[in-house]
């Protein structure tokens, strides 16, 4: 009987997300529990749940997209909160706009964005 292989969650390709909460969304008819991070390449299941406490390092493959990004909508949970400095300093340096909102109006805001085909990333912390 083989291991089950547990593979990184991946949607190859830019989507609107339809729903959000429950500790989770929805977006390309499926849905993912936790936290999201929307760039250029696809969609990934991204390990922050905590906004202040996040690192550069939670930001790795979108620095690795940096050329195709000009802003990075940041949900920050429920509320919104300001990014960590030293975020702030290494989005600045990649030559990355952050705009850190609620969850739900990033949401919101990436849709739009989206929908105008703008080069934008986003990095959603999941809310119940």
């Amino acid at each position: 009987m083989a291991g089950m292989i547990i593979r990184e969650a991946h949607f190859p390709g830019r989507a609107p997300v339809d729903a959000y909460g429950d500790g989770g969304f929805r977006f390309a008819d499926m849905s993912h529990r936790g936290s999201i991070l929307c760039l250029p390449s696809g969609i990934y299941g991204w390990q922050p749940a905590d906004a202040q406490a996040l690192q550069p390092s939670d930001f790795d493959k979108l620095f690795a997209e940096a050329g195709a990004v000009e802003i990075l909508l940041v949900g920050m949970g429920k509320e919104l909160r300001r990014l960590p400095e030293a975020l702030r300093a290494a989005l600045k340096a990649a030559g990355i706009s952050a705009d850190p909102m609620s969850t739900g109006a990033a949401v919101r805001t990436y849709n739009v964005l989206l929908a105008e085909d703008r080069a934008a990333a986003a990095a959603f912390i999941a809310v119940d």
